[in-house]
């Protein structure tokens, strides 16, 4: 499989090559999902029964204390359960989108800790925002931004979370710096993500939609260990998980993703003293 570069072109669903183009169509997909306040599977459709987020690994208890709206089933694993989160921590989450992780997340750090979402589509922010103040959840933030440039000061978290967003940037590199730069000494990266498993057939790669869909944008579990280490990650854990499967083939009501894009965990850490300058 081609390793990736962060020039590599990829295709929106406009036809879009340039990053720019790709950002704007992504936005739209999800500022759309935002509004209609549905989503599931990473399709435009309405393929799921049930909870999408039960067969994320998410349990039961855990979404029923959520505030309303906060889960819109755009996810592909649970990244709480890699996190090991501990009271006074910081938590940043890299698309937050409606804020399920963050929710999720903030009982975990209570007391002491606090909440980031940071995510590039204003009405996911706006809706996140908006669950927040309902629900009362006053250590948790949103900030709009992209991640490739975080609206984050250096060293100000301690854990990095993320569920299927890392795909969708055209410059994985560029995420990979900035989360080792806001990250302090000895932080820890938890993420669920897609990742790719086979060579993407032009043709597919020609369906821009997929691109949204977390799907053509994925790249090797190789090349993401390299994008990791290049970036000053240590003890790089990338682990695929041949169960998401199950609800992967929802995604796409023509094509069988699971032939290129499997589910994956992503584990990594930063050094645990800053080197010298």
């Amino acid at each position: 499989m081609d390793q990736e570069t962060a020039t590599s072109p990829v295709t929106s669903a406009t036809g879009d090559t340039d990053p720019d183009g790709v950002r704007t169509s992504v936005r739209r997909r999800y500022g759309a999902i935002a509004v209609a306040g549905e989503g599931g599977c990473g399709c435009a459709t309405d393929c799921c029964a049930g909870s999408p987020s039960l067969d994320l690994g998410y349990r039961p208890e855990d979404l029923a204390a959520l505030p309303d709206g906060a889960d819109l089933g755009l996810g592909c694993g649970n990244p709480q359960a890699l996190a090991g989160l501990r009271p006074g921590e910081v938590v940043l989450d890299l698309g937050s989108g409606a804020g399920i992780d963050c929710f999720l997340a903030a009982p975990r750090v209570a007391p002491g800790g606090r909440v980031i979402g940071v995510d590039m589509t204003p009405e996911m922010v706006t809706r996140a925002r908006d669950n927040a103040r309902h629900a009362d959840f006053d250590h948790v933030e949103f900030r709009l931004g992209e991640i490739e440039h975080l609206p984050v000061a250096d060293h100000e978290v301690d854990v990095i979370i993320s569920n299927c967003v890392i795909n969708l940037s055209p410059d994985k590199a560029a995420v990979f710096r900035e989360a080792a730069r806001v990250l302090r000494p000895g932080g820890r990266l938890a993420i669920a993500d897609v990742i790719a498993v086979a060579d993407i057939p032009a043709e597919t790669l020609a369906r821009g939609e997929l691109y949204g869909a977390c799907v053509t944008g994925a790249t090797s579990a190789q090349n993401l260990t390299r994008l990791l280490v290049s970036a000053g990650f240590h003890d790089v854990r990338v682990t695929p998980k041949a169960e998401s499967a199950t609800f992967m083939r929802q995604w796409s009501d023509a094509l069988d993703v699971t032939a290129f894009v499997v589910s994956a965990t992503i584990e990594a850490r930063t050094a645990s003293e800053e080197p010298p300058r």
